[in-house]
């Protein structure tokens, strides 16, 4: 590792944290690491990271912290609460919000990292845990261009495509904006699914030719990997950002309540699209 190269921290590392550390390792980086799951802590220390025992001792050893936690409130405690990133991070360091939440949410984080002179890049993630796997995941950044320019070094090292939408805020329009289509093409595939079925069409068959069709999607070609566990928490997000709006948007609406049993039918009895389901 070279002296120039960011100290990195990355607080919640689940199943795409992990593989975020494990990329940032490889390409040399010296990453501090924070969560709830101890396993998942000892883990990321076997890959040769250090463990620190709240985001404030992170914040201290570190230039440069992502988030991959769960939750809006999750990011605000972690960012702003007591033992918060804020306490203790140095004047000139970065965090980057890669949690999906709602636009105001990195919008007031801006505005209160600001005024100790730390930069926010919103940079929520795409595409699925077999991409984080690879290094080829997608970061939707929005920020100041200093602070974008330092992200796409850092972000380099585990996605292969960085868009810039825009001030800090449009990263999580747009992930949102990528969500309620991915889940109204999900929803249309089970419906899509039950009908094929009903008329004893080979499924696997049948998505060979769609995916050479008109009705070629992302969603169909990743079907195995969708389990509607994040869909719920999107939907909201858009829901909020819709009321705010005042917009009268009734399939939006809709998908946010088809979502809730769209989880459980995935879990339990889907259309098998390609032949690998149980």
């Amino acid at each position: 590792m070279t002296d120039s190269k960011e100290r990195i921290g990355v607080i919640g590392i689940g199943r795409m944290g992990m593989a975020m550390v494990k990329h940032l390792i490889k390409a040399g980086y010296a990453v501090t690491v924070v969560d709830i799951n101890a396993d998942n802590v000892a883990k990321a220390v076997g890959m040769g990271a250090v463990a620190a025992g709240s985001p404030a001792a992170l914040g201290k050893e570190v230039d440069f912290a992502i988030l991959g936690v769960g939750y809006d409130e999750e990011v605000n405690q972690v960012v702003l609460g007591q033992e918060g990133l804020l306490d203790s991070m140095a004047k000139g360091s970065i965090i980057a919000v890669s949690s999906t939440v709602a636009p105001d949410t990195v919008k007031a984080l801006n505005q209160a990292a600001s005024s100790k002179g730390i930069g926010i890049l919103d940079a929520p993630i795409c595409r699925g845990r077999w991409f984080a796997d690879e290094g080829k995941l997608l970061a939707l950044f929005g920020g100041d261009d200093p602070v974008v320019l330092r992200g796409r070094v850092v972000y380099g090292t585990f996605c292969s495509d960085i868009a810039h939408l825009g001030e800090v805020g449009q990263g999580q329009v747009a992930k949102a904006i990528n969500n309620l289509l991915l889940w109204v093409t999900s929803i249309g595939l089970i419906e899509a699914g039950r009908i094929a079925e009903s008329t004893g069409i080979n499924l696997v068959k049948l998505r060979e030719a769609l995916m050479m069709s008109s009705a070629k999607s992302q969603a169909l070609e990743d079907w195995d990997q969708t389990s509607f566990t994040w869909a719920l928490k999107d939907m909201q997000i858009v829901s909020k950002m819709t009321d705010q709006a005042g917009l009268s948007l009734p399939v939006t609406g809709a998908v946010k309540e088809l979502v809730k049993e769209a989880r459980r039918i995935k879990a339990s009895n889907p259309p098998n699209w390609t032949g690998n389901l149980k």
